[in-house]
């Protein structure tokens, strides 16, 4: 998909279930090549860069990069299968977002944070689909805030419900790794707060308070001031959904206005694939349509 006359955009679906070695070693130098030129020093040692075929088994890349090749920008999406009865729920945690400084200006976000939300919520025929995001930074809580529904926690309103409760204790219990938080990390389930948050392998994204990019409405920015201790390296932990008001709000103050034609197209082609098509198979009684249909074989 093209972003702008000069910017191609790949969705790259679990990865390691596809991918052969090489291919898993040419995607991983592309992110090591933005986040070298994001990083002050040191290297990450989780997620994505672990080069694990394992873990890409898991997640969902958005890699921005120029017509000639040159990767700006990407999104680390973890899926997370959480044990929830009656049956399980599939979180997708917005994971590690990284900007090649130079290309900061161009308004990547809607690309970044919710382009992949958007199109798995058209696949998925529209039904809610759950989202996480961990972080310290004011910009990304205000974004997230904005740009989902029923978010928690947040400044402006809303409530926890015991859907986030839930949700949280297990994301906290058994899938720490996603976001680099070690096993001594605390967890306030009264404000959705990590503590200590920079021990299981994201140490180099540690930021001060002074250097964490600020919201322009303030009132995001005295939220995190009010609730994490930067000193120390906290952060919070949000969860919301991509659901109809969400999309619409996505496609109203996100996408500029010159992509969502190209948006919707994108996202017809999804619903093609997973909602039109089956449809008119399954209309076809004269063809075979997988176990709900088997074939006959007195029918030749």
């Amino acid at each position: 998909m093209r972003s702008g006359p000069d910017l191609n955009v790949r969705i790259i679906e679990r990865p390691g279930v596809w991918m052969d070695d090489a291919q898993l070693e040419h995607l991983s130098a592309d992110l090591r090549a933005v986040a070298s030129r994001t990083l002050d020093a040191g290297n990450l040692t989780y997620g994505v860069f672990a080069g694990d075929a394992k873990r890409m088994k898991q997640v969902i890349i958005t890699l921005i990069s120029r017509i000639e090749g040159t990767p700006i920008a990407f999104n680390a999406l973890a899926i997370m299968e959480l044990d929830t009865k009656p049956n399980t729920t599939e979180v997708l945690h917005l994971g590690l977002v990284m900007v090649d400084p130079d290309e900061r200006s161009k308004n990547l976000s809607w690309v970044l944070y919710g382009l992949t939300c958007f199109l798995i919520f058209f696949r998925r025929q529209f039904r809610p689909v759950w989202i996480s995001n961990v972080t310290q930074v004011p910009a990304v809580v205000g974004m997230v805030s904005q740009m989902f529904s029923g978010v928690w926690p947040r400044p402006n309103g809303g409530r926890r419900t015991l859907n986030h409760l839930l949700l949280g204790r297990q994301i906290m219990a058994q899938h720490r790794d996603v976001f680099g938080v070690g096993p001594e990390a605390g967890f306030d389930e009264d404000r959705f707060v990590i503590t200590d948050a920079y021990t299981g392998g994201s140490d180099d994204l540690k930021k001060t308070w002074k250097n964490a990019p600020k919201h322009r409405d303030v009132q995001y920015n005295d939220f995190c001031a009010e609730q994490l201790d930067y000193d120390r390296g906290d952060d919070v932990i949000q969860l919301g959904q991509m659901d109809l008001a969400a999309m619409r709000g996505y496609l109203r103050r996100e996408v500029p206005r010159s992509a969502v034609i190209r948006l919707l197209l994108t996202g017809g082609l999804v619903a093609l694939q997973r909602i039109v098509l089956p449809a008119l198979y399954w209309a076809d009684s004269r063809r075979q349509w997988e176990t709900l249909r088997p074939y006959d074989e007195a029918q030749k």
